[in-house]
């Protein structure tokens, strides 16, 4: 297998890595890799920060590996390789009646990556998180291969979960489908006017789907302003997609300064009538907004972006307030700001969810900025929330145990898997999550 050596990096582009990576495409190739050479695996990089980043170190791309290898319409239970798109998978079995219980907010991130973070979707107070629908997990560990499920090698199964792809490379993985009207969706979204109405506004939501897209400009009374989403798949004729847009370079500093998406915003909060709308669209648009607009992460100039996202509690909500309003009133924020209620599902020593309320703003990459999440970050441990590692790229080791307070039973999952550390990335060092203290 040819290694290349490459520079790479996250979504946000604010941190990169530079190594040999090798792209296996069969999975004797890809045994043959984890054998002699273990790496840790990266995908489409739609993590933000370095969880996927191997700076100096080799890194094995998976993205090869995207075969679908068996479907059980009785079950529902599909088998893939790691490298598949979950959107692909989607969009392919959503006319036939299936869809992934969970579908993140890009369809370009493969199974393996949707493993590894424990993803969660717009309807994670419904359905929970995306490994606990994962039946099955086919593990390469030094060219061996491990098959774990919850209920066979259950503590690996929850070590792998939302495990940052420390305990192997994830080869396959059987997900159990869910039944699905069609692949369009009846979208309905309203005004909520400030930030009281829109938490009992996700509080009261009874539709499968619900997100909320929030001003984190808005200031006094209009704080906490935005739009709520509420959908339910359905069936009918797919209208027309639309054409594919793409940034074609890095935007100039300008483009995000605060007055410019204060006007944005408020542009954005007023394009939905004050009395609402409902729309039929094909399911890509309300799960996947911004697949459409290819590499729109340059919209942040070169020097790239961070998005800090956090759970609270569900008593902590005014706690969430006060961060809200603190990035109101710095003038840092995008106009990416997302608000949704959380259940209490999760699959993984280290998974993301809680039952609470998540918060994730994008905030170019300044030296303020970075000062500010820092500040966040900390608001988020006095509030016994937790931050998500897919999307961090400045986070220090501090507060992780807090955070995460079954870490001791990953570590241990983790260090009996890869005692000599091959599959550490940026984020596992930075964070020192492989340190027993």
């Amino acid at each position: 297998m040819r290694w290349k050596k490459t520079e790479y990096w996250g979504w946000g582009r604010a941190l990169r890595a530079r190594g040999e990576v090798a792209r296996p495409e069969r999975a004797s190739a890809l045994t043959t890799l984890s054998a002699e050479s273990p790496a840790p695996a990266i995908g489409n990089l739609r993590s933000y920060g370095d969880a996927a980043l191997n700076d100096g170190g080799r890194a094995i791309d998976m993205t090869r590996m995207d075969r679908v290898i068996g479907f059980d319409p009785e079950t529902g239970i599909v088998e893939v390789e790691s490298g598949v798109n979950i959107g692909d998978l989607g969009i392919s079995f959503a006319a036939r009646g299936w869809i992934p219980p969970v579908m993140p907010g890009t369809g370009f991130a493969t199974i393996g990556g949707c493993i590894a973070n424990d993803v969660h979707g717009k309807n994670h107070h419904v359905v929970g998180s995306f490994g606990q629908h994962v039946e099955e997990i086919t593990l390469l560990q030094n060219g061996r291969r491990k098959t774990v499920s919850p209920q066979r090698n259950a503590d690996l199964f929850r070590a792998t979960v939302g495990g940052l792809g420390q305990t192997g490379l994830i080869a396959s993985a059987k997900i159990r489908m869910m039944p699905c009207k069609g692949d369009m969706m009846v979208l309905t979204e309203r005004r909520i006017d400030g930030w009281d109405e829109f938490i009992a506004a996700l509080d009261s939501a009874r539709s499968e789907y619900t997100v909320g897209w929030i001003d984190a400009t808005a200031r006094g009374a209009a704080l906490g302003r935005g739009i709520l989403e509420e959908g339910e798949i359905t069936s009918g004729i797919s209208p027309s997609g639309g054409r594919a847009r793409e940034v074609p370079f890095n935007a100039p500093n300008w483009a995000l300064s605060a007055p410019v998406v204060r006007a944005f915003n408020a542009a954005y909060f007023r394009r939905v009538p004050a009395g609402g709308r409902t729309t039929v669209k094909p399911i890509t648009a309300p799960f996947f907004p911004l697949d459409k607009i290819h590499n729109w992460n340059r919209l942040y100039g070169k020097r790239g972006f961070h998005q800090f996202q956090c759970v609270v509690p569900i008593d902590q909500s005014d706690q969430l307030r006060r961060m809200l309003e603190r990035i109101a009133n710095s003038g840092l924020a995008s106009p990416l700001a997302v608000l949704k209620r959380m259940g209490n599902g999760r699959a993984g020593y280290m998974s993301f969810p809680m039952e609470g309320y998540t918060l994730a703003v994008d905030f170019p990459n300044r030296a303020a900025a970075v000062l500010l999440i820092a500040e966040l970050e900390q608001m988020t441990a006095d509030a016994g929330g937790r931050i998500y590692f897919a999307k961090d790229a400045l986070a220090g080791p501090d507060n992780m145990r807090e955070m995460y307070p079954e870490h001791d039973k990953w570590l241990r999952a983790v260090q009996k898997a890869d005692p000599d550390g091959k599959l550490a990335t940026d984020l596992v060092r930075r964070l020192k999550l492989r340190e027993t203290s």
